[in-house]
């Protein structure tokens, strides 16, 4: 089981900064999804700001989502900046 999202920063280019749960920092890029109907509205950088944490994920107002194990899956690994 993968852990829960404890905090998301939203970055340019459409990426967010994960922490986990258990400490780890990971980038998720949402650009892929962007073009799929239910994210279009991510494009708005002001909207895509509006990320939030909930029940260990993210999600943006309108009820997109992207689960903790697809963030922790696909997201790439970086180190405390």
């Amino acid at each position: 089981m993968n852990p829960d999202v404890k905090v998301a920063e939203p970055l340019a280019d459409y990426k967010l900064r994960i922490q986990f749960a258990n400490d780890e920092l990971k980038e998720f890029d949402i650009t892929p999804f962007l073009d799929k109907r239910v994210f279009s509205e991510l494009k708005d950088k002001n909207y895509f700001k509006q990320v939030r944490v909930a029940f260990g994920s993210v999600e943006w107002p309108n009820q997109q989502d992207f689960s903790k194990d697809t963030l922790y899956l696909l997201g790439n690994s970086v180190s405390e900046k």
